[in-house]
């Protein structure tokens, strides 16, 4: 009786997750292509950069374009320092979609790549502008009210940090 009981469940295990894995192939019918967007992405830069009389800013191995406005004093920050920033962000149309209300408080690990990546550039004081391809911002997910796969600029002063 007990091995009766055991071929139902097993049977019915198997009727559910076949009937789950069917509808998640649904789901996932559109499946992202990360190195696809990231053509896309640098394209879209690179149109911004001459659209706007912008000399090609440093571009870094992962994809993120920058140009160091200030290089601020003292040492730099760390991956794991806690930052102070004043920042603002920017759609490539220029329209600003975020800013600090006040100065920002972060564990700079807790960030987007493209902060991880730029912020330990400068020091104290200093001044970034980012050029971040969308898998180095917020990438297919959005956040808030940017959108998804959004190429992002970012104006940021390091106001302080410490580790």
């Amino acid at each position: 009786m007990k091995i009766i009981n055991m071929k139902k469940y097993f049977l019915l295990f198997c009727i559910l997750t076949l009937a789950l894995s069917s509808c998640r192939k649904k789901i996932d019918d559109t499946v992202f292509d990360a190195a696809a967007q990231a053509v896309v992405d640098d394209q879209i830069l690179l149109d911004y950069f001459l659209l706007n009389g912008i000399p090609k800013p440093v571009k870094d191995p992962s994809g993120l374009y920058y140009t160091i406005v200030d290089p601020g004093t003292g040492p730099k920050p760390t991956v794991s320092s806690n930052i102070t920033v004043e920042y603002h962000v920017y759609n490539t149309d220029n329209t600003e979609v975020d800013q600090s209300a006040s100065h920002y408080f972060a564990p700079l690990d807790g960030l987007i790549d493209a902060w991880r990546i730029a912020i330990p550039k400068i020091g104290k004081s200093g001044t970034i502008l980012l050029y971040a391809p969308s898998g180095l911002a917020y990438g297919p997910q959005g956040n808030g009210n940017i959108g998804a796969n959004k190429v992002l600029l970012f104006k940021i002063t390091l106001q302080g940090f410490n580790n």
